[in-house]
């Protein structure tokens, strides 16, 4: 990436233009943390439209400002590989991407089912690009191990992808 600015504060636009560029960052990792903040504001709405969700809402939030960190570590960690060749911290990143979109899935299928009926479609996109998210994460976790396929957040990453699968299923009903 050219700039070190935060990706969340670029416009749209400029998101776009930075994940197209010939630049080995921002990259896939950092595209699924951004869509765990953008499945997490679509949990958040729905709760905020459910009677008796401030809770949901309240942790849909903590997950949508957690999620736009970890793009830019993704960034960080990858130029760390290109640099050291250690591929620990860029499996590092995408297993806690996997862990935050297995969590925003969850939250997000059970507003699509339990929710204000109106957000249902709102509820279930967020927790289906969550679901997304999560199994591009776990593909980055193997992709980057792929020297230690034993590696015990291989198999983690994998669990937490079937598990925002799962809850995707839930809400697509």
């Amino acid at each position: 990436m050219a700039s070190s600015e935060p990706l969340a504060s670029l416009t749209v636009a400029g998101l776009l233009d930075a994940v197209a560029a010939r630049t080995p960052a921002p990259g896939g990792g950092a595209v699924a943390a951004i869509a765990v903040a953008l499945s997490a504001g679509l949990a958040e709405m729905a709760a905020r439209f459910a009677p008796g969700e401030e809770a949901a809402a309240g942790r849909a939030a903590e997950l949508r400002a957690q999620a736009p960190r970890l793009a830019d570590e993704d960034a960080a960690a990858y130029a760390r590989f290109l640099r050291d060749r250690d591929p620990g911290p860029i499996a590092a990143v995408p297993l806690r991407v996997a862990e935050l979109a297995a969590e925003t899935a969850e939250l997000a299928a059970r507003l699509a089912v339990e929710g204000n009926p109106n957000l249902r479609g709102d509820a279930a996109t967020g927790a289906s690009l969550a679901a997304a998210a999560a199994a591009s994460s776990a593909l980055l976790v193997r992709i980057n191990l792929a020297q230690s396929p034993d590696d015990p957040r291989v198999a983690r990453a994998a669990e937490l992808a079937g598990a925002a699968a799962a809850a995707a299923a839930r809400a697509l009903g």
